[in-house]
């Protein structure tokens, strides 16, 4: 103090002020952490007081019998915070303590990730020990700048005839597969994803049957597909919250190895379980239903999901996702199958129909898009695939007169025409669920049978006749 007292006072002063700047530097990154009560229990929602937290702050929860649960922050009112837990509820007791932790679940991303199952937390679910994380990522994930997305301009083979030649996917696209249940969704999710061609390939099963997890893995995936796969497994028994975290889990493992330039084969089953959970979590803090039960942020919360994937920046890798969406009684205005259609980069629309008359992969052609088959095909491949779907949708609009022999033939010689070819095209849509059918192959199976079709649409046709025949 002697020697502080003997510096003239401005310098003194600067001295203090330099003093006083370094000890809140110091102090800035330590925060008071204040317990708060457990006051009210509500269905999955925890109300707790007394405490401060940030929205998505993990909070454990210690009752004087030793239990200990872990709940995040979903919202707030006034000085009250709503939690819902990421485990199971057992054994709370009025006025547990409530401590906010200062840390939100984060994915751990790196080398040993591929080959891994893990939850919507990123606990491993293969007991193979736990996951060495190189780097640690927000699930928030990253905007990318729209103006910076390399245009999708390469076609990608996904082994499935009619979508390879009728619905080509380009490597970056965002496609939904819109189906009832029991139509063969996720079987079609598994020839792609056999035999889509990917760097890497990033599952979520989210809120599916717990069984459904097991038989993807033996069945569809395989020893050699889970050498270049992670799955994220968030079954229907999981809580909301773990639900929403398994698909944000999922899309943000995929966009770590997009930035590493890697191209990523994103599957998620399913949107519509990921939108139930928000709509579970919203309903229960108080938000006010909109469409069918659905509360607004549950719309706001689709597009944010999605819109991660697609391309990155030029000279990056890619995310091409396919996401299963179930439309609930077969109703293609399902608020959430209608939201899904609005944001994707098209979509494949299942026939119960087709599925009940022995037709798979049961792809209804004439519902189904792909909105960027324009930008990545030829245009004699535009030409056949048009040519295609008018012919089928033709012969459908008029397959009851036909079945009931109201039709004449001769009456619509383009109705002749889609009669006559209707075998080979049904043929053409069937493909064994273990049979992959090459880019190329489908394109020349196409083209084939456009010229076919051309060249019997030229041919002169016999004159029918009207005369009666005499019996003798």
């Amino acid at each position: 103090m002697k020697k502080t007292a003997s510096v003239p006072e401005p310098q003194r002063n600067a001295l203090w002020a330099q003093r006083i700047r370094q000890c809140r530097e110091q102090l800035s990154p330590a925060r008071l952490i204040v317990e708060g009560r457990l006051t009210r229990m509500v269905g999955l929602t925890l109300e707790a007081s007394g405490c401060q937290a940030a929205i998505g702050e993990l909070c454990n929860i210690l009752a004087p019998n030793d239990v200990h649960i872990e709940a995040e922050v979903v919202g707030f009112s006034g000085d009250r915070l709503y939690l819902m837990p990421t485990g199971e509820i057992r054994g709370l007791v009025p006025n547990a303590r409530v401590i906010p932790t200062g840390r939100a679940y984060e994915a751990k991303v790196g080398g040993d990730l591929l080959g891994r199952i893990i939850d919507g937390s990123g606990r491993p679910l293969d007991g193979k020990g736990r996951i060495t994380a190189e780097a640690r990522l927000p699930l928030g994930g990253h905007a990318v700048n729209p103006l910076e997305r390399d245009p999708i301009r390469t076609p990608l083979d996904v082994g499935v005839r009619s979508i390879n030649s009728l619905l080509s996917v380009g490597r970056g696209q965002r496609l939904g597969l819109f189906a009832g249940s029991g139509v063969g969704k996720s079987v079609l999710l598994g020839m792609m994803t056999k035999f889509t061609n990917a760097d890497v390939v990033v599952v979520g099963l989210i809120g599916e049957r717990g069984r459904e997890v097991k038989e993807f893995i033996d069945n569809i995936l395989g020893p050699k597909g889970m050498a270049r796969a992670v799955v994220v497994a968030a079954p229907a028994d999981s809580t909301p919250v773990m639900r929403l975290h398994g698909a944000a889990m999922a899309t943000t493992i995929a966009e770590y190895y997009r930035d590493q330039g890697k191209h990523v084969l994103l599957l998620m089953d399913s949107l519509t379980r990921f939108a139930q959970a928000q709509r579970e979590i919203a309903l229960a803090i108080g938000e006010p239903p909109a469409t069918k039960g659905y509360p607004p942020s549950v719309f706001a919360k689709i597009p944010q999901l999605v819109e991660r994937a697609g391309n990155g920046a030029a000279g990056k890798g890619s995310i091409t996702a396919f996401y299963t969406v179930l439309v609930e009684g077969d109703d293609q205005q399902d608020p959430i199958a209608d939201a899904a259609r609005a944001i994707l980069d098209g979509h494949i629309v299942l026939s119960r129909q087709l599925a009940e008359s022995g037709l798979y992969p049961a792809v209804d052609i004439e519902a189904s898009i792909s909105r960027v088959m324009t930008e990545i095909v030829d245009d004699n491949q535009l030409r056949a695939a048009r040519a295609f779907k008018a012919q089928y949708s033709l012969y459908q609009q008029n397959r009851d007169l036909i079945n009931v022999g109201a039709y004449t033939r001769g009456t619509n010689p383009e109705l002749d025409a889609a009669i006559a070819a209707q075998p080979k095209l049904t043929k053409f849509l069937q493909q064994n669920m273990s049979q992959a059918v090459a880019l190329v192959d489908s394109k020349k199976s196409l083209l084939s049978l456009y010229s076919a079709s051309v060249k019997a649409a030229s041919e002169p046709k016999m004159p029918i006749s009207t005369t009666p025949t005499r019996l003798s």
